[in-house]
Protein backbone atom coordinates (compact mmCIF):
# COMPACT_ATOMS: atom_id res chain seq x y z
CA UNK A 1 0.00 0.00 0.00
CA UNK A 2 1.29 3.50 -0.63
CA UNK A 3 1.63 5.59 2.21
CA UNK A 4 1.01 9.63 1.82
CA UNK A 5 0.92 12.01 4.84
CA UNK A 6 0.48 15.87 4.43
CA UNK A 7 2.76 16.31 7.65
CA UNK A 8 5.64 18.76 7.17
CA UNK A 9 8.34 19.83 9.54
CA UNK A 10 11.65 21.16 8.48
CA UNK A 11 13.74 18.43 7.44
CA UNK A 12 11.08 16.02 7.44
CA UNK A 13 10.01 13.52 4.65
CA UNK A 14 12.15 11.27 2.41
CA UNK A 15 13.18 11.91 -0.95
CA UNK A 16 14.42 15.61 0.58
CA UNK A 17 16.79 15.92 -2.80
CA UNK A 18 12.95 16.34 -4.79
CA UNK A 19 13.24 19.88 -2.95
CA UNK A 20 16.75 20.53 -4.86
CA UNK A 21 16.93 23.38 -7.59
CA UNK A 22 17.95 21.82 -10.71
CA UNK A 23 18.80 24.66 -12.29
CA UNK A 24 21.00 27.17 -12.38
CA UNK A 25 18.22 29.97 -12.58
CA UNK A 26 15.92 28.76 -9.99
CA UNK A 27 19.22 28.63 -7.61
CA UNK A 28 19.63 32.45 -8.25
CA UNK A 29 16.30 33.24 -7.73
CA UNK A 30 16.10 32.04 -3.88
CA UNK A 31 16.01 28.29 -4.82
CA UNK A 32 12.62 27.89 -6.54
CA UNK A 33 10.07 29.92 -8.11
CA UNK A 34 6.76 28.92 -9.12
CA UNK A 35 4.74 31.65 -11.58
CA UNK A 36 7.97 33.68 -13.98
CA UNK A 37 6.39 32.39 -17.30
CA UNK A 38 8.48 33.65 -19.69
CA UNK A 39 9.51 30.16 -21.90
CA UNK A 40 12.04 28.83 -19.65
CA UNK A 41 11.66 25.07 -19.39
CA UNK A 42 13.62 24.84 -16.71
CA UNK A 43 11.19 26.51 -14.36
CA UNK A 44 8.65 24.05 -15.27
CA UNK A 45 10.20 21.48 -12.97
CA UNK A 46 9.02 23.51 -10.25
CA UNK A 47 5.91 23.94 -11.59
CA UNK A 48 4.22 22.16 -14.30
CA UNK A 49 1.57 25.03 -15.01
CA UNK A 50 5.00 27.10 -16.68
CA UNK A 51 5.00 24.75 -19.62
CA UNK A 52 3.80 26.81 -22.55
CA UNK A 53 3.84 27.47 -26.54
CA UNK A 54 7.37 29.07 -25.87
CA UNK A 55 8.79 25.94 -23.95
CA UNK A 56 7.69 23.80 -27.09
CA UNK A 57 10.37 22.08 -28.63
CA UNK A 58 13.46 23.54 -25.75
CA UNK A 59 15.65 21.34 -24.41
CA UNK A 60 17.32 21.85 -21.47
CA UNK A 61 20.73 20.06 -19.60
CA UNK A 62 21.76 21.09 -15.69
CA UNK A 63 24.83 20.24 -13.72
CA UNK A 64 25.73 21.48 -10.41
CA UNK A 65 28.88 20.63 -8.12
CA UNK A 66 26.66 20.92 -4.57
CA UNK A 67 28.69 20.09 -1.14
CA UNK A 68 32.19 18.25 -1.14
CA UNK A 69 31.83 14.73 -3.83
CA UNK A 70 27.59 15.67 -4.72
CA UNK A 71 27.24 16.51 -7.80
CA UNK A 72 23.71 16.28 -9.49
CA UNK A 73 22.32 16.95 -12.80
CA UNK A 74 19.01 17.09 -15.27
CA UNK A 75 17.74 17.36 -18.84
CA UNK A 76 14.15 18.15 -19.75
CA UNK A 77 12.28 18.57 -23.15
CA UNK A 78 9.08 19.71 -24.55
CA UNK A 79 6.46 20.11 -27.01
CA UNK A 80 2.73 20.70 -27.60
CA UNK A 81 0.17 18.01 -28.19
CA UNK A 82 -2.55 18.42 -30.58
CA UNK A 83 -3.67 21.02 -33.56
CA UNK A 84 -4.89 23.49 -31.41
CA UNK A 85 -1.25 23.74 -29.63
CA UNK A 86 -3.37 24.18 -26.20
CA UNK A 87 -1.32 20.94 -24.62
CA UNK A 88 2.33 21.05 -24.00
CA UNK A 89 3.72 17.84 -22.49
CA UNK A 90 7.48 17.09 -21.40
CA UNK A 91 9.71 15.04 -20.00
CA UNK A 92 12.59 15.12 -17.91
CA UNK A 93 14.89 13.68 -15.52
CA UNK A 94 16.62 14.51 -12.52
CA UNK A 95 20.27 12.93 -11.08
CA UNK A 96 21.90 13.18 -7.84
CA UNK A 97 24.99 11.39 -7.05
CA UNK A 98 26.27 11.96 -3.50
CA UNK A 99 29.98 10.42 -4.54
CA UNK A 100 31.63 7.03 -3.15
CA UNK A 101 31.70 6.37 0.20
CA UNK A 102 34.34 3.63 2.18
CA UNK A 103 32.34 0.81 3.98
CA UNK A 104 33.04 -0.53 7.22
CA UNK A 105 32.06 -3.50 9.31
CA UNK A 106 30.40 -3.43 12.86
CA UNK A 107 34.15 -4.09 13.97
CA UNK A 108 35.64 -1.39 11.97
CA UNK A 109 37.22 -3.40 9.56
CA UNK A 110 37.27 -2.00 6.11
CA UNK A 111 35.00 -3.69 3.49
CA UNK A 112 34.43 -2.00 -0.41
CA UNK A 113 33.19 1.08 -1.64
CA UNK A 114 29.88 1.99 -2.34
CA UNK A 115 27.93 4.46 -3.45
CA UNK A 116 24.17 6.60 -3.48
CA UNK A 117 22.26 7.73 -5.99
CA UNK A 118 18.72 9.32 -6.40
CA UNK A 119 16.67 9.69 -9.88
CA UNK A 120 13.34 10.96 -10.67
CA UNK A 121 11.38 11.21 -14.02
CA UNK A 122 9.45 14.25 -14.65
CA UNK A 123 6.35 13.65 -16.81
CA UNK A 124 5.01 16.78 -17.36
CA UNK A 125 1.87 17.93 -18.81
CA UNK A 126 0.04 21.54 -19.39
CA UNK A 127 -3.26 22.47 -20.28
CA UNK A 128 -3.65 26.22 -21.63
CA UNK A 129 -6.73 27.63 -20.55
CA UNK A 130 -8.74 30.86 -21.74
CA UNK A 131 -7.66 34.64 -20.65
CA UNK A 132 -3.81 33.67 -19.51
CA UNK A 133 -4.13 30.85 -17.27
CA UNK A 134 -2.62 27.31 -17.18
CA UNK A 135 -2.55 24.62 -15.28
CA UNK A 136 -0.63 21.62 -15.39
CA UNK A 137 0.97 18.58 -13.85
CA UNK A 138 3.91 16.61 -13.46
CA UNK A 139 4.11 12.81 -12.32
CA UNK A 140 7.62 12.00 -10.98
CA UNK A 141 8.68 7.92 -10.57
CA UNK A 142 11.40 8.14 -8.12
CA UNK A 143 14.41 5.40 -7.62
CA UNK A 144 16.71 5.95 -5.12
CA UNK A 145 19.80 3.52 -4.01
CA UNK A 146 21.71 3.71 -1.21
CA UNK A 147 24.46 1.13 -0.98
CA UNK A 148 22.23 -2.27 -0.50
CA UNK A 149 19.37 -0.54 0.42
CA UNK A 150 16.58 0.79 -2.42
CA UNK A 151 13.62 2.54 -2.64
CA UNK A 152 10.87 3.53 -5.22
CA UNK A 153 8.53 6.00 -5.04
CA UNK A 154 6.12 8.66 -6.71
CA UNK A 155 5.44 12.25 -6.61
CA UNK A 156 2.72 14.26 -7.70
CA UNK A 157 2.93 18.23 -8.47
CA UNK A 158 -0.47 19.81 -9.34
CA UNK A 159 0.04 23.60 -10.37
CA UNK A 160 -1.78 26.78 -11.68
CA UNK A 161 -0.66 29.95 -13.54
CA UNK A 162 -1.55 33.28 -14.48
CA UNK A 163 0.06 35.15 -16.74
CA UNK A 164 -1.27 38.83 -17.85
CA UNK A 165 1.14 40.70 -20.58
CA UNK A 166 -0.43 44.04 -20.40
CA UNK A 167 0.03 44.45 -16.53
CA UNK A 168 3.43 42.30 -16.54
CA UNK A 169 2.55 40.19 -13.80
CA UNK A 170 2.60 36.41 -13.27
CA UNK A 171 0.61 34.34 -10.45
CA UNK A 172 1.83 30.92 -9.45
CA UNK A 173 0.47 28.20 -7.40
CA UNK A 174 1.69 24.79 -6.59
CA UNK A 175 1.73 21.65 -4.37
CA UNK A 176 4.43 19.49 -4.65
CA UNK A 177 5.72 16.08 -3.82
CA UNK A 178 1.71 14.83 -2.90
CA UNK A 179 2.72 10.90 -2.93
CA UNK A 180 4.87 8.45 -1.12
CA UNK A 181 6.78 4.95 -1.28
CA UNK A 182 5.61 2.01 -2.36
CA UNK A 183 9.20 0.40 -1.14
CA UNK A 184 10.91 1.12 1.78
CA UNK A 185 14.73 1.23 2.32
CA UNK A 186 13.97 -1.76 5.03
CA UNK A 187 11.29 -4.03 6.82
CA UNK A 188 10.88 -4.09 9.82
CA UNK A 189 8.09 -6.30 11.99
CA UNK A 190 5.41 -4.44 10.44
CA UNK A 191 6.31 -4.94 6.99
CA UNK A 192 7.65 -2.45 4.60
CA UNK A 193 9.00 0.56 6.45
CA UNK A 194 7.90 3.63 4.64
CA UNK A 195 7.91 7.22 5.28
CA UNK A 196 6.08 10.55 3.89
CA UNK A 197 7.15 12.83 1.04
CA UNK A 198 8.27 16.36 1.66
CA UNK A 199 4.85 18.22 0.66
CA UNK A 200 5.44 21.79 -0.19
CA UNK A 201 2.21 24.46 -0.91
CA UNK A 202 3.73 27.72 -2.67
CA UNK A 203 2.53 30.72 -3.81
CA UNK A 204 4.38 33.01 -6.02
CA UNK A 205 3.81 36.25 -7.64
CA UNK A 206 6.30 38.54 -9.60
CA UNK A 207 6.17 41.71 -11.14
CA UNK A 208 8.11 43.15 -14.47
CA UNK A 209 8.28 46.85 -15.07
CA UNK A 210 7.27 48.31 -18.57
CA UNK A 211 9.66 51.09 -18.47
CA UNK A 212 12.49 50.09 -16.17
CA UNK A 213 14.73 46.85 -16.86
CA UNK A 214 13.36 44.87 -13.70
CA UNK A 215 11.23 41.93 -12.38
CA UNK A 216 10.36 41.30 -8.93
CA UNK A 217 9.54 38.25 -7.14
CA UNK A 218 7.99 37.72 -4.08
CA UNK A 219 7.17 33.80 -3.06
CA UNK A 220 5.67 31.81 0.25
CA UNK A 221 6.98 28.56 0.52
CA UNK A 222 5.46 25.11 2.95
CA UNK A 223 2.20 26.89 3.53
CA UNK A 224 0.83 23.92 4.60
CA UNK A 225 2.98 24.39 7.67
CA UNK A 226 3.66 27.15 10.30
CA UNK A 227 6.71 25.97 12.17
CA UNK A 228 9.78 25.36 10.12
CA UNK A 229 12.31 24.99 13.12
CA UNK A 230 13.61 21.88 13.76
CA UNK A 231 13.68 19.64 17.86
CA UNK A 232 15.70 20.71 20.22
CA UNK A 233 18.81 18.63 20.91
CA UNK A 234 20.33 18.58 24.04
CA UNK A 235 23.70 17.96 22.95
CA UNK A 236 23.56 21.77 20.85
CA UNK A 237 23.89 24.10 23.03
CA UNK A 238 21.04 26.10 23.13
CA UNK A 239 22.56 29.59 21.90
CA UNK A 240 23.03 27.82 18.62
CA UNK A 241 19.74 26.26 18.25
CA UNK A 242 17.00 29.04 18.48
CA UNK A 243 14.82 27.54 15.51
CA UNK A 244 11.74 26.95 17.61
CA UNK A 245 12.15 29.97 19.40
CA UNK A 246 11.57 32.64 17.23
CA UNK A 247 8.63 34.60 17.22
CA UNK A 248 5.76 34.71 14.91
CA UNK A 249 6.78 37.74 12.86
CA UNK A 250 10.37 36.25 12.15
CA UNK A 251 8.80 32.41 11.31
CA UNK A 252 6.37 34.07 9.08
CA UNK A 253 9.87 35.91 7.09
CA UNK A 254 11.12 32.26 6.78
CA UNK A 255 8.24 31.26 4.72
CA UNK A 256 9.39 33.74 2.27
CA UNK A 257 11.53 34.36 -0.38
CA UNK A 258 12.93 37.62 -2.45
CA UNK A 259 14.33 38.27 -5.83
CA UNK A 260 15.07 40.64 -8.36
CA UNK A 261 16.30 40.36 -12.14
CA UNK A 262 17.70 42.97 -13.78
CA UNK A 263 17.99 42.70 -17.77
CA UNK A 264 20.31 45.36 -19.36
CA UNK A 265 20.17 43.88 -22.54
CA UNK A 266 17.33 41.69 -23.98
CA UNK A 267 20.44 38.51 -24.31
CA UNK A 268 21.55 39.16 -20.93
CA UNK A 269 19.83 39.03 -17.06
CA UNK A 270 21.66 39.51 -13.81
CA UNK A 271 19.61 37.93 -10.42
CA UNK A 272 20.10 38.46 -6.49
CA UNK A 273 18.05 36.64 -4.11
CA UNK A 274 17.22 36.25 -0.19
CA UNK A 275 16.02 33.15 1.05
CA UNK A 276 15.52 34.11 4.73
CA UNK A 277 14.94 30.30 6.05
CA UNK A 278 18.19 29.43 4.66
CA UNK A 279 19.99 32.61 5.88
CA UNK A 280 18.60 31.23 9.50
CA UNK A 281 19.45 27.81 9.37
CA UNK A 282 22.61 27.87 8.23
CA UNK A 283 23.74 31.31 10.19
CA UNK A 284 26.58 30.76 12.53
CA UNK A 285 27.78 33.54 15.20
CA UNK A 286 31.04 34.57 14.86
CA UNK A 287 30.95 33.30 11.27
CA UNK A 288 30.47 35.63 8.15
CA UNK A 289 28.94 33.67 5.03
CA UNK A 290 26.55 34.78 2.77
CA UNK A 291 24.30 31.88 3.36
CA UNK A 292 20.68 32.81 2.21
CA UNK A 293 21.83 34.89 -0.69
CA UNK A 294 22.17 33.31 -4.22
CA UNK A 295 23.62 35.37 -7.66
CA UNK A 296 23.16 34.59 -10.82
CA UNK A 297 23.77 35.29 -14.69
CA UNK A 298 22.30 34.39 -18.06
CA UNK A 299 23.41 35.22 -21.56
CA UNK A 300 22.36 34.45 -24.74
CA UNK A 301 24.29 33.12 -27.05
CA UNK A 302 23.45 32.77 -30.90
CA UNK A 303 20.88 30.05 -30.36
CA UNK A 304 21.76 28.68 -26.82
CA UNK A 305 21.21 30.01 -23.51
CA UNK A 306 23.75 29.83 -21.24
CA UNK A 307 23.26 30.05 -17.44
CA UNK A 308 25.05 30.21 -14.09
CA UNK A 309 24.44 30.44 -10.09
CA UNK A 310 25.99 30.87 -6.91
CA UNK A 311 25.28 30.16 -3.28
CA UNK A 312 26.43 29.70 -0.13
CA UNK A 313 25.37 27.25 2.86
CA UNK A 314 27.81 27.47 4.98
CA UNK A 315 31.57 28.40 5.41
CA UNK A 316 33.70 27.67 2.19
CA UNK A 317 30.64 25.70 0.90
CA UNK A 318 29.59 27.05 -2.37
CA UNK A 319 27.56 25.36 -4.75
CA UNK A 320 27.35 26.17 -8.57
CA UNK A 321 24.78 25.45 -11.17
CA UNK A 322 25.53 25.33 -14.68
CA UNK A 323 22.46 25.33 -17.07
CA UNK A 324 22.76 25.28 -21.37
CA UNK A 325 19.51 25.42 -22.97
CA UNK A 326 18.21 25.89 -26.70
CA UNK A 327 15.22 25.68 -28.64
CA UNK A 328 15.08 23.74 -32.02
CA UNK A 329 12.37 26.08 -33.86
CA UNK A 330 15.61 28.58 -33.70
CA UNK A 331 17.53 25.51 -35.96
CA UNK A 332 14.09 25.34 -38.14
CA UNK A 333 12.96 22.17 -36.64
CA UNK A 334 9.56 21.54 -35.53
Amino acid sequence: MLYSSAFSQAGYGVYQFLNLPMDARSVSLGGTNVMINDGDINLALNNPALLSLETSNMLTFNYANYITDINYASAAYAHYAGKSKKNIIGFGVNYLDYGKFAGYTEEDNPTSTFTAKDIAVNLMYARILPKGVTVGANLRPIFSFYELYSSFGMALDIGMNYHNDTALVDVGLVVKNIGGQFTGYYVDMNGQHREPLPINLMFGISKKFKHAPFRLSFMMHNMQTWNLGYESSPIIDLEYNKQNNVNWAKMLFRHTIWALEIFPHKNLTFTASFNPRRRAEMDIPDIKTIAGFAFGAAIKISKFNVGFSLTQYQKGAFSYNVTLSTNFSDFGLD
